[in-house]
């Protein structure tokens, strides 16, 4: 077990880099593309109720609301910072979303709540202790046969980017992406059908995509 204690990486892990964030992720890592190919593994139906975690700035959460407005759309973050970017940008695309203030590893949410859980780039900010808390409180929310649908930091899968990748293992909790142990870590916590479907090289490392499923 990880015994050290809970805490909470800002995007770019300092606050007043926030701003950088948005215009970081457009040129480096194919945002719109990793994102898009993440709303469309989801499999996202009209009326099913659908999270967000880690939802950042929002732009994954805005995306997911208007492709599919017939969906309930929730986003989570634990940075009330990042939230008031996401609620502006929500408000100028012109979309109904629901937003809180919250962490992965404590959900305020009652069990099976969820049809779909989706989260981009968050999980490697969590030590191996709070992924698997994490993994814990998501299987809870999830309804019987929901999904968990994740785009993350994998396996480098290019030797140009290898150097940037040994750089974010060392800045961040990264050393399970990198090391290709989210599936099993998913089998562990309780998830069916856990498996790396795909992924993208970017700039700053490759992309990797996740599909879990609740038990019936």
């Amino acid at each position: 077990m990880d015994a050290r204690p809970a805490k909470y990486i800002p995007a770019l892990r300092l606050h007043w880099l926030t701003p950088l964030y948005d215009p970081l992720l457009r040129r480096f890592m194919r945002e719109g593309t990793f994102k898009r190919r993440l709303i469309e593994q989801a499999h996202v139906e009209p009326g099913q109720r659908v999270l967000d975690l880690g939802c950042g700035t929002g732009t994954l959460t805005v995306m997911l609301k208007t492709l599919h407005p017939a969906a309930e759309v929730i986003g989570v973050d634990g940075d009330t910072r990042v939230l008031d970017l996401a609620k502006a940008k929500a408000e100028r695309a012109g979309v109904n979303i629901k937003w809180a203030c919250g962490m992965a590893f404590e959900l305020p949410y009652p069990d099976q709540f969820f049809d779909r859980v989706l989260t981009s780039l968050m999980l490697h900010h969590l030590t191996g202790d709070n992924k698997r808390r994490a993994f814990g409180q998501i299987l809870r929310v999830l309804r019987p046969r929901g999904e968990l649908h994740i785009a993350d930091f994998g396996k480098p899968r290019s030797p140009i980017v290898k150097p940037i990748t040994q750089v974010i293992a060392r800045l961040e909790e990264a050393a399970d992406n990198l090391n290709g142990l989210l599936p099993g870590m998913l089998t562990e916590s309780g998830f069916a059908q856990a498996e790396e479907i795909g992924y993208i090289v970017t700039w700053l490392g490759s992309v990797s995509f996740y599909h879990a499923v609740r038990h019936e």
